[in-house]
């Protein structure tokens, strides 16, 4: 999957296939297969949202001793 618009993509077409189309199969439900990609997106995207929180590094912060240059 490729990240963030990976996920926002199955989350809209799952949408799509559940809450826009009339399709009709015989073997297949679309409207579950919606749900089905609607809740990978959604997972994928606390996955990939739970991973970069981890990544992020809290800048350094410098270090201050108190004393001026006085010049």
């Amino acid at each position: 999957m490729a990240g963030i618009g990976g996920c926002i993509a199955l989350i809209v077409v799952g949408a799509v296939l559940t809450f826009a189309s009339d399709w009709q199969m015989e073997s297949v439900n679309l409207d579950v297969v919606g749900l089905i990609m609607m809740g990978a997106g959604l997972l994928g995207l606390g996955v990939y949202g739970s991973v970069l929180r981890r990544r992020r590094v809290p800048a350094a912060l410098p270090v201050v001793d108190g004393t001026r240059d006085r010049t």
